[in-house]
């Protein structure tokens, strides 16, 4: 399977740590994973994409991309391939406007009831459906069903709109498996999704972790962003100063908490994060 980074920050950072200097940094995860990398970051609300079928561990791109990146958003993916081949246009993050995504799953016997998915596509998405992966359709079938390109919606009706979206999707598809370390042709639907100010994240059978907070900040002295926050943990829509998640625990220096299967996150504009539980 593939993994997973995303970041959200009030300030424009750097995240070379987190790619490619931290102790479980993303480019050495990519020795298990080499099928083809992506970076996705936003400036001044444009997203930049980046991508290779080649290792990030391999592939010196990645090394100088992971340098000169700095970004309030940022959505990183290595993929290690389930459905379609080795190739640019299925590597992740895919876009579509300012939206951009990146997934860690599969869908179980994606060729048989990949027509099913595709009916239910907005018509307008079709024609940018390129390459040959089910995370390709999946984007595009949760665009399609959240409806959130233009509109504001609050916390709630994007709980109540991705329930749906998850009861339809196991429709067609069938029951989520549980187990993070399952086989993997099994039926998997974890993913980051990002229009550069919010950010949308499921653990739907595939393990995410994320961090809001340091123990202590080396830079609370000097940090004009520096609130309690960045050292203490928030309750549920609270606001967080910065948000990162990712397949893994990248280091030390953040205090990580585990997703369970079914745990949905949602960053809204304002940096407040909603946790709900879609599968009780």
């Amino acid at each position: 399977m593939c993994r997973l980074f995303g970041f959200r920050s009030i300030f424009s950072s750097q995240v070379h740590s987190s790619l490619v200097g931290a102790n479980n940094a993303i480019v050495n995860q990519s020795e298990f994973h080499p099928d083809g990398w992506g970076v996705a970051y936003y400036l001044e609300g444009t997203p930049h994409i980046i991508k290779s079928p080649k290792s990030a561990i391999t592939d010196s791109l990645f090394q100088k991309v992971s340098g000169i990146v700095s970004s309030k958003t940022v959505l990183a993916h290595i993929r290690n391939a389930t459905e379609g081949s080795i190739d640019l246009l299925n590597c992740h993050p895919f876009q579509y406007g300012k939206w951009t995504f990146a997934h860690n799953g599969n869908v179980k016997n994606f060729s048989n009831i990949k027509e099913k998915f595709i009916e239910k596509i907005d018509r307008k998405y079709l024609r940018f459906l390129l390459g040959d992966t089910d995370s390709e359709v999946i984007f595009y079938y949760l665009l399609s069903f959240l409806k959130i390109n233009e509109e504001q919606t609050t916390s709630k009706e994007i709980e109540i709109r991705f329930k749906r979206f998850l009861n339809e999707y196991i429709s067609i598809s069938g029951d989520l498996h549980l187990n993070p370390d399952g086989p993997s042709d099994e039926n998997y639907l974890s993913f980051i999704l990002t229009d550069g100010e919010r950010m949308f994240c499921f653990n739907g059978g595939k393990t995410l972790h994320y961090s809001t907070h340091k123990k202590r900040c080396p830079d609370r002295e000097s940090c004009d962003f520096f609130k309690e926050s960045c050292e203490n943990p928030v309750i549920n829509s609270e606001q967080v100063q910065h948000f990162i998640i990712a397949s893994e625990v990248l280091n030390a220096e953040n205090i990580w908490q585990k997703t369970k299967t079914g745990d949905f996150l949602y960053l809204d504009k304002s940096m407040k994060l909603h946790t709900f539980s879609i599968i009780s």
